[in-house]
């Protein structure tokens, strides 16, 4: 029902916020009228400031035999031909001295929401965007330590790092050739750099865009409903991937790695909730997680595991 409530909305050009998790099974959908009811709050900047505030967290984390065990299983899968790329996650125990609402108000990031007491996220990483006649999208994949010697040539001419990307940007390529036409690469492989609390990390990104026409907004809920779950956090079958991230992750994602997104009755701004926090009976958990291919070597991906355990 709810994408059918967000086709109901386009049409009537009524602004909303809007929430899905993971599997695009829970769906929450808030007309921006009424969220003064809701304990929830975003954020969305395009050119928002880091303020170099400095934030730790103690980390608890998966060790990394455990990790090596799921990630010799993804290597099966994708040597058996299930997936060729596959995001792995995993859940790092953490602790700070913040409620969820102080961390929201602390931290700087592009897209940021906070849902009631159950998780805050802080966001670097798009997922579409609509104004006019034109969908866009800007799939993220491929991540370096920025105080890394050449750190922004290695990661460009790392061949493992741009068969990953070139994936990613075929998959989503496909996603948006089902809601829109004219699909292409507007710029392949771009560097951003993001402050990942006591480091700086290079990521690299690309930016795809397709045409929707005029009629989108009382598409809105088809068009979500046809490129979730978001390819860059899931891979590549994404049906079967998803079938084998469900066995081999062994926890919930929950709302990690979902996607919110803002309609204002002219343009449509979402972002991937990745850098995500979330409030257990048992403390803060923190999921975050890379992209897995045949190339890849584990003790890195467990490295970046780590590395994107932060707050900005």
């Amino acid at each position: 029902m709810s994408f059918e409530l967000l086709n109901s909305l386009g049409k009537e050009r009524k602004p909303f916020l809007f929430i899905s998790d993971f599997k695009a099974q829970k769906i929450e959908v808030i007309p921006l009228d009424e969220l003064h009811l809701h304990d929830i709050e975003f954020s969305i900047q395009e050119n928002y400031r880091v303020t170099k505030k400095v934030k730790t967290l103690k980390k608890s984390p998966i060790s990394f035999k455990k990790y090596k065990e799921k990630f010799d299983q993804v290597i099966k899968k994708i040597e058996s031909g299930e997936t060729y790329l596959l995001n792995l996650t995993q859940a790092t125990k953490v602790e700070i001295d913040l409620s969820l609402k102080e961390i929201y108000e602390e931290v700087d990031a592009h897209y940021k929401l906070r849902y009631r007491d159950d998780f805050v996220c802080f966001s670097p990483e798009k997922f579409i965007q609509i104004s006019g006649d034109k969908i866009h999208t800007y799939p993220m994949k491929g991540t370096i330590d920025a105080s890394l010697k050449d750190a922004k040539e290695t990661i460009l001419n790392n061949k493992k790092e741009m068969a990953e990307h070139i994936m990613v940007v075929d998959l989503l390529r496909n996603d948006l050739s089902i809601v829109s036409k004219k699909v292409k690469v507007e710029e392949f492989r771009y560097i951003t750099k993001l402050n990942a609390g006591e480091k700086e990390l290079l990521q690299v990104s690309s930016h795809i865009s397709g045409c929707v026409g005029d009629s989108w907004h009382e598409n809105i809920g088809t068009i979500l409903k046809e490129l979730l779950p978001a390819g860059s956090i899931s891979g590549t079958p994404k049906k079967s991937t998803l079938e084998i991230i469900e066995q081999i992750e062994e926890y919930d994602r929950g709302y990690f790695s979902g996607v919110f997104g803002v309609y204002d009755g002219e343009k449509f701004d979402s972002g991937v909730m990745i850098r995500f926090i979330q409030n257990t009976n048992n403390g803060y958990i923190y999921k975050s997680g890379g992209g897995i291919t045949l190339d890849s070597i584990g003790i890195d991906e467990y490295n970046e595991l780590l590395d994107k355990v932060y707050l900005p």
